[in-house]
């Protein structure tokens, strides 16, 4: 019999009869292959079972269920549990995704020896074997007694052998890499991947495994697969870094036990990750001084407040039309505030190229960093530094007016903290703000203010 042939759409994952140029599901354009329809060896019967077979699903009570705060332990890492909303939760399915070589398999491989302490802990790996991964554990320091290797694609094994070892946390490397032999395609199909994922979220569901998947990410940057991948478990994490810098960024995309607005920093080094419990001094290390063009400020990533450099370089342009660029900043963000700051701030930029970028790899899009991109963009003009002890928080509206933020005491505490004496601030809603010792507020209404501040 001549198998039935089906679209999908690489990036959800969603199925149609016949090609499309969009997608009706996510409304991605050309994003839609054909491949043929999943042909499995069974009858079909128990597809979507749960992994603990025999146990029946009841449903019970809200007031039933217990909750207790021994469901969530912690990893060993603190940066990691940030991110995490206070440690790993109990029967989650957490999938942490990151660029080839950024330290996912370092990153799981080091909490081993923290958790190993207390939870028998099962590494599985699709692309090493046994002996590499002794290998790079030895050049870690970890010798855990409770931590198992397996080396294995076929995730039909691995369910078994999670029966037969009953571990408490299963480490999957990766995801892509693993096969059921029900589904005809090869691995790291859609077909395989969505398969894959949902038996390990009835496992880590049915026998309260706590599951750590890796995923590989695409060249847009999100992890590879279909979306449907990213809705099925419980946390994602993006493991985030520079080739040439040696500091990572971890940080959550979702996250149904925590906020999503937490980053953990952790430092690339010879004895593996190493965390950065202030990133502040890190992100800031190497700054120029007596310098045009560069302002710091102080954004809040969760409850942490984090001291970014912002740089801006402004030239003539050679051509007709300006060129504008951004690398941490939204660029219709960084469009709309060099549109204010030529026609509220008196500054002639028409004709001039506007390269803006946030150092050491960070993403701001918080409105509080808008002022300390403004008077970048404005020193760099005027070709005049801001003083080094110097700091700008605020939000810049079409008007050129400053809008107050939030957590400004934590901010204002960061500063100081750092070593930095004097703060732009919005007047409005800055009344009753008592300073730091040692910090002196300048408060002004627009960013013409501001822009006289330093000059």
């Amino acid at each position: 019999m001549k198998s039935k042939t089906l679209f999908y759409c690489t990036q959800c994952g969603n199925e149609t009869p016949k090609w499309q140029g969009k997608c009706p599901a996510c409304g991605a354009w050309n994003t839609i292959v054909e491949q043929p329809q999943e042909q499995r060896n069974g009858s079909g019967k128990g597809r979507g079972r749960s992994v603990s077979a025999g146990i029946p699903s009841v449903p019970k009570a809200l007031r039933e269920i217990e909750s207790t705060q021994e469901l969530r332990f912690a990893t060993g890492l603190s940066e990691l549990d940030r991110v995490l909303g206070g440690g790993a939760v109990q029967g989650s399915l957490v999938l942490v995704g990151g660029a080839p070589g950024i330290g996912k398999s370092t990153l799981m491989l080091q909490i081993c020896s923290q958790l190993c302490r207390s939870f028998r802990v099962l590494y599985v790996s699709g692309e090493e074997s046994e002996r590499q991964i002794k290998l790079r554990a030895e050049r870690l320091g970890i010798g855990a007694e409770e931590l198992y290797l397996l080396s294995e694609t076929d995730l039909d094994e691995v369910v078994q052998a999670v029966g037969t070892l009953q571990p408490d946390i299963l480490i999957v490397d990766s995801i892509q890499t693993m096969f059921r032999g029900e589904v005809t395609s090869p691995p790291g199909s859609i077909s395989q991947v969505k398969d894959c994922t949902m038996a390990l979220m009835q496992l880590a569901k049915g026998q309260g495994t706590t599951v750590f998947v890796i995923g590989h990410v695409n060249k847009e940057g999100s992890i590879a697969g279909p979306k449907v991948l990213e809705h099925m478990v419980d946390c994602v994490l993006y493991f985030e870094g520079e080739q040439h810098q040696t500091h990572r960024i971890l940080r959550a995309a979702k996250n149904r036990f925590g906020a999503t607005n937490e980053i953990g920093v952790f430092e690339m080094r010879d004895e593996g990750l190493v965390e950065v419990p202030n990133p502040s001094e890190l992100l800031l290390e190497g700054r120029p001084e007596n310098a045009p063009g560069t302002c710091v400020t102080c954004v809040m990533e969760g409850i942490r407040p984090v001291l970014a450099e912002i740089q801006a370089l402004l030239a003539p342009s050679a051509y007709g039309n300006p060129r504008r660029t951004s690398n941490g900043l939204d660029y219709n963000r960084c469009a709309m505030l060099l549109a204010v700051l030529e026609r509220r701030g008196g500054l002639q930029l028409g004709g001039c190229d506007c390269y803006v970028n946030v150092i050491g790899g960070l993403y701001l899009d918080e409105p509080a960093a808008d002022l300390a991109a403004v008077i970048a963009m404005a020193s760099s003009f005027r070709d005049k530094p801001v003083p080094g002890n110097l700091t700008a928080i605020g939000e810049v509206g079409l008007t050129g007016e400053l809008r107050a933020v939030s957590g400004l005491e934590q901010r204002l505490a960061e500063v100081c903290r750092l070593g930095f004496s004097r703060c732009i601030i919005p007047k409005r809603g800055s009344g009753r703000l008592k300073p730091p010792d040692g910090l002196e507020l300048i408060r002004v209404s627009n960013i013409r203010e501001a822009i006289a501040a330093f000059t």
